[in-house]
């Protein structure tokens, strides 16, 4: 019988996408509207428009 590893393998990139996939559906479920503006997506991502990588 083969045993199972225990081992946890975390990828830090793809738990950060997830968690910003969230917030985004808890922004898109308390808009009024049918869709979020851009602005309200930068807001909620926290970035800047044109920010560019720096």
């Amino acid at each position: 019988m083969a045993t199972l590893s225990t081992t946890t393998v975390q990828d830090h990139v793809a738990l950060s996408e997830i968690e910003l996939c969230g917030e985004l559906m808890i922004a898109a479920s308390a808009t009024e509207g049918e869709r979020l503006s851009a602005a309200r997506i930068d807001e909620v991502l926290k970035v800047t428009p044109g920010g560019g990588d720096g």
